[in-house]
């Protein structure tokens, strides 16, 4: 991981500059657990927005990258086909393949579905056709591997996420506080903690207080539609092997890693981290983080050329390099936990948004 850019000299906030232009790390430091209580704090909005204005300066190229993928809804047929065919033959055929079952929903099953995840991620963002529709109803189709009804709130609250990144009551992505006093950076319970993410991301949504959309009453239907068929024709144990690919694929996995490696911060005043790893080639380059939200209409498969275009705002800045190191420190580290995360209130968001850079 090289060293990040140093952030340019802090001047007066005015209505004509903004301090971190043009890479747009902060000035802020870190938060520590057992140093710090609570999370790092900013009094700038989040960078993305105006970092990709920066980028397009330079090279407005980039924007001949905008545009979907048709590519992926193949990927979608490939991977869940692969998936429920192994929750079959785990359910029927393979009966006294007990611990092989649990090994393989951890390396195989919790990888496809992380890619899943990157699947339901693109739909969100409306990247695989040009119909929001279709963007749906794939997002529900590749919700078959995904035996929880996730798709469509994902799609919702994963664009709050975009909008308001780090910003207090706002932000779904953020830990709740119990999370933060309980953890802190004690090894033990960032295990604990990592084993019980796909009950947490629930558990974040639902604090938001909303209601279910039309869409997310579709998708939850649809889901207990597709379970039961599933239950019926893989049976009880291969409905277990989906459940178990879901629980290793949102905790305790290196593709899972991600969730960690997006915007905990490793570096004082960067928020958001990508990872160039060859994980990337399972996961829809997943990893490719800064590039996705400086510029969200960039599909998949053209996050390596966003890179490759404009190196200097990429590769200046800290990034990872292995999912598997990214666990490691995190769990091993009592430097990180989860408030190791960077937050803004939403007047100090709103107000920083109107300086130009």
């Amino acid at each position: 991981m090289p060293p990040f850019a140093e952030p340019t000299e802090p001047s007066k906030r005015s209505v004509r500059s903004d301090r971190r232009h043009p890479l747009y790390i902060g000035d802020w430091k870190r938060s520590i657990p057992y140093t710090d209580d609570d999370f790092a704090r900013d009094d700038m909005d989040e960078p993305h927005f105006k970092r990709k204005r920066a980028i397009l300066e330079k090279h407005p190229e980039i924007m001949k990258l905008y545009g979907i993928d048709r590519s992926t809804k193949w990927v979608t047929f490939l991977t869940v086909s692969i998936h429920l065919l192994c929750a079959y033959l785990f359910g029927r055929v393979l009966l006294d393949w007990n611990w092989t079952m649990v090994f393989f929903s951890y390396a195989v099953g919790g990888t496809l579905t992380q890619t899943f995840g990157s699947i339901i991620h693109e739909c969100s963002h409306a990247l695989t056709h040009e119909s929001l529709l279709v963007n749906r109803l794939l997002g529900l189709f590749v919700n078959l591997g995904i035996p929880v009804p996730i798709a469509q709130s994902f799609r919702r609250y994963h664009l709050e996420h975009h909008t308001f990144q780090g910003v207090l009551g706002k932000d779904p992505d953020l830990p709740l506080d119990w999370e933060i006093h309980l953890v802190r950076g004690n090894t033990l319970l960032k295990i604990l903690w990592l084993l019980i993410f796909p009950v947490m991301y629930v558990v974040r949504g639902l604090a938001m207080g909303k209601s279910p959309s039309f869409w997310e009453i579709v998708n939850i239907l649809f889901t207990i539609g597709t379970d039961v068929c599933i239950w019926f024709v893989c049976g009880p144990r291969g409905f277990l092997y989906m459940i178990l690919s879901l629980w290793w694929g949102y905790s305790i996995n290196p593709a899972a890693a991600h969730f960690i490696q997006e915007h905990y911060t490793w570096e004082d005043g960067q928020e958001t981290y990508s990872y160039y790893g060859s994980m990337n080639k399972l996961t829809l380059n997943i990893g490719y983080h800064n590039e996705h939200h400086d510029f969200t209409k960039v599909a998949w498969s053209k996050l390596p050329a966003v890179r490759a275009t404009a190196p200097e705002f990429y590769n200046t800045i800290s990034y990872h390099e292995s999912w598997f190191q990214v666990l490691w420190e995190f769990i091993t580290m009592p430097t990180f936990g989860p408030q190791s995360r960077l937050v803004r209130n939403y007047n100090d968001h709103r107000q920083a948004r109107k300086l130009l850079h």
